[in-house]
């Protein structure tokens, strides 16, 4: 494997509409679905999302929908090799962290994760990724 999905990449991947997805998905056909992974980060960040749409919902129909949304997601995860948060990611998310760079929590445990195993990290986020000392990124919506 090369390449690592941040979550904003995988989630253009999943609504398989528009032109960053159109991009997206031309520039990968290019590659064996073998090359790409993604993170237990990302996973986290996408069921977070899924409870916080449960939670917030007030009717049975829309609670139905969220746990519909949540099942999607355990099947999207199916596809491609899931990278885990282990040792390695973890200590070099400590020395990210001893940088104090101005990155999110989530955002850091991804890059230690990509720095660890030297994968390039697809992304649009190179405002925040780009502060990261050698971590290669790459926007292929564009």
């Amino acid at each position: 494997m090369k390449y690592l999905l941040d979550t904003d990449h995988l989630s253009i991947l999943q609504r398989q509409t528009g032109k960053d997805y159109s991009n997206l998905s031309t520039r990968m056909a290019q590659y064996s679905l073998s090359d790409f992974a993604v993170s237990i980060v990302t996973f986290h960040e996408q069921m977070l999302g899924c409870h916080a749409y449960i939670n917030r919902e007030r009717t049975l129909n829309d609670i139905v929908k969220g746990y519909e949304m949540m099942a999607r997601l355990v099947s999207d995860f199916k596809v491609l090799p899931l990278i885990s948060f282990d040792a390695g990611a973890a200590k070099t998310f400590e020395q990210l962290r001893s940088q104090r760079l101005q990155l999110a929590t989530m955002d850091a445990r991804i890059a230690a994760i990509a720095l660890s195993r030297e994968l390039t990290m697809l992304t649009r986020n190179h405002r925040d990724f780009g502060k990261v000392a050698g971590l290669v990124i790459e926007d292929w919506t564009i």
